[in-house]
């Protein structure tokens, strides 16, 4: 019902975006990264599908990890999704701001 959106990882969990994040730093730390685990890699990302690889990167987290960006936003899990297709964290509010996932153009996806 989303339509084609961003998935990572080996079970291609849905990845979200926060509007807290300002720029291409990432603004989910300590209890936030909690509920919402950063998109991390330890080697170049890649990408498949419809998602354009020139769109991807990467941010130097504050704790020294390698975060994944997607046209500049950086990338995160939600914690309730445990299956490829689930996301229940779409349009949630938390941590002073909302979450949406992302079409392969890099636009949030907001069907409210």
């Amino acid at each position: 019902k989303l339509g084609t959106i961003l998935a990572a990882g080996s079970k291609e969990l849905t990845v979200y975006m926060f509007e807290g994040d300002k720029g291409a730093a990432s603004s989910c730390s300590g209890a936030c990264a909690s509920v919402w685990p950063p998109v991390t890699t330890s080697g170049a990302p890649t990408v498949a599908g419809a998602a354009n690889s020139s769109d991807l990167g990467t941010i130097t987290r504050s704790d020294g990890a390698t975060q994944v960006t997607y046209k500049g936003h950086p990338l995160y899990f939600f914690a309730k999704d445990k299956d490829s297709g689930d996301a229940y964290g779409q349009g949630v509010k938390g941590f002073g701001a909302d979450w949406y996932v992302l079409s392969p153009s890099g636009s949030k996806v907001d069907n409210s």
